[in-house]
């Protein structure tokens, strides 16, 4: 009797480890979803200039913001607000890139680098202004009942996560390989002198680049805001993570950029759940000064200068 009863614990303490490992993959392939779009959004301007892009950060937090603005505070439906917040978003990207081309004196990668973080700092500040210090949450798109798979509960909000996250990386596949603009903005991260000679605006595929940069970052921002809230900071934290599964997958692959994404939010989600949620930040950057330290290019990077847009997905 006693052993029955002891046997039918052990099968319980093992279904429910199951489910409890099953929740941490579920959020962990949710987060990492996102960290996927900002990496791809670092990887676009990378790929085009050879700058690292920390205005996406910003872009990020625009997006959740301006969802809610636009539904919380003008009273737009919210799927009308999700798409303005990411146009807006895409077309502020767009004036980032084109103002840093035009107005900057140098076009040395150092001195834009910097450009960025003060782009990102200044209108963090501008937010903070505008909007408070406080965290608002936007409505979650679909409702909140939700779904259960076995032990593990699943929002309704994380499918529209997966859901987005899939339809962009399939259509930037498809924009890359089989459009005239994605050719040419794979020709213009090739080779610029290249593309120039062949009659390619090399300038107005940059500012593409930010524009798309833009885009992903808002993309990013306003599909996680219903569950994680959004606030005038929020982007700081997110877009170094971002950039982390950027580096992660190889900086400049896109398809690394992906891989890179959904293993850090797995490993994030894991590890905070086994050992504490106290180091969820700590174990991301933990898992980037590893990789720097023993594989700086990355899982699926290269050792050359060049990583193109050809490799993507």
């Amino acid at each position: 009797m006693l052993s029955s009863q002891r046997f039918q614990c052990e099968k319980e303490f093992e279904l429910t480890l199951f489910d409890l490992i099953l929740q941490f993959v579920i959020s962990g392939l949710s987060v990492g979803s996102t960290y996927a779009l900002i990496a791809i959004g670092f990887n676009a301007v990378y790929n085009a200039t050879g700058v690292v892009n920390f205005a996406q950060c910003i872009f990020i937090m625009l997006g959740g913001m301006l969802g809610i603005t636009f539904h919380s505070f003008l009273k737009l439906p919210l799927m009308v607000s999700v798409l303005l917040s990411v146009m807006s978003v895409t077309f502020i990207g767009a004036l980032i890139g084109r103002g840093i081309l035009r107005i900057s004196k140098s076009q040395q990668v150092v001195i834009l680098i910097f450009i960025t973080i003060g782009i990102s700092v200044s209108v963090e500040g501008i937010a903070l202004l505008l909007w408070g210090p406080f965290p608002i949450a936007l409505p979650s798109f679909s409702g909140e009942n939700p779904l259960f798979i076995s032990g593990a509960v699943i929002s309704p909000q994380n499918l529209w996560i997966y859901g987005v996250t899939f339809v962009v990386v399939v259509s930037l596949y498809y924009f890359f390989k089989r459009t005239i603009v994605g050719k040419a903005m794979r020709a213009a991260a090739v080779n610029r002198k290249g593309a120039y000679l062949v009659g390619i605006n090399v300038e107005r595929m940059v500012m593409l680049s930010f524009a798309l940069s833009g885009g992903l970052g808002a993309v990013a921002g306003v599909i996680i805001a219903p569950i994680t809230t959004s606030s005038y900071d929020v982007g700081t934290i997110v877009g170094l993570k971002g950039f982390a599964a950027a580096i992660l997958g190889g900086y400049g692959n896109m398809f690394g950029a992906v891989i890179g994404g959904l293993l850090l939010g797995l490993l994030e989600s894991i590890g905070a759940g086994l050992i504490s949620s106290t180091y969820k930040n700590v174990i991301a950057f933990f898992i980037l000064l590893i990789i720097l330290f023993f594989k700086p290019t990355g899982i699926l990077g290269r050792r050359e200068a060049e990583t193109v847009y050809e490799e993507t997905i």
